[in-house]
């Protein structure tokens, strides 16, 4: 898709990151979160911005078009004996889905990880979302499990699947 822009986030993107995070969590009930977004304030997202850009093992994307938020994605390191290891995710607006918006973050994500001696990602998707777990899957995303009933939505239940990503195995592997 023309016109992407994948770039780091900073503090100055902090009222439009939460207007997006309300965007997406209307679009969709594959997160954790609804059209609420998340109950934060300007200077608390500027702070989070702030402090995920200071942590070599964490990193926030965005990916805009003509300045609109339109996907984001994100690597939260793990501490202490934790340190190599990351928690990955992904969002990307419903009118952008299936158009490599997806490809694009995740890209700058594992590029981003072995530079920065992130050695494992690991993520949660829900089991029925099968064009996210098709994209973790082409990056080479394994199964490592399922976790029943982790979301409750209304009175139904979601399972959602515990994947890995070892990037040692795949130092060679072309991106």
């Amino acid at each position: 898709m023309e016109g992407i822009i994948i770039r780091e986030a900073s503090a100055k993107d902090a009222e439009q990151m939460i207007e997006y995070l309300k965007i997406v969590g209307g679009e969709t009930d594959n997160l954790t979160f609804g059209e609420a977004g998340f109950p934060v304030t300007v200077e608390q997202e500027e702070q989070y911005l702030e402090n995920v850009h200071d942590d070599k093992t964490s990193v926030y994307l965005l990916a805009c078009k003509n300045g609109e938020i339109i996907g984001d994605g994100s690597l939260t390191g793990l501490p202490r004996r934790m340190c190599h290891r990351a928690e990955l995710g992904i969002t990307v607006r419903k009118k952008y889905w299936n158009c490599g918006i997806g490809s694009k973050l995740m890209e700058g994500l594992i590029e981003y990880a072995k530079k920065n001696g992130i050695e494992i990602l690991n993520l949660e998707v829900r089991s029925d979302n099968v064009n996210a777990i098709h994209l973790y899957e082409k990056y080479g995303f394994r199964h490592i499990g399922t976790s029943p009933a982790y979301f409750k939505i209304g009175d139904d239940y979601v399972d959602f699947e515990l994947m890995f990503l070892d990037l040692r195995q795949s130092e060679n592997r072309k991106l």
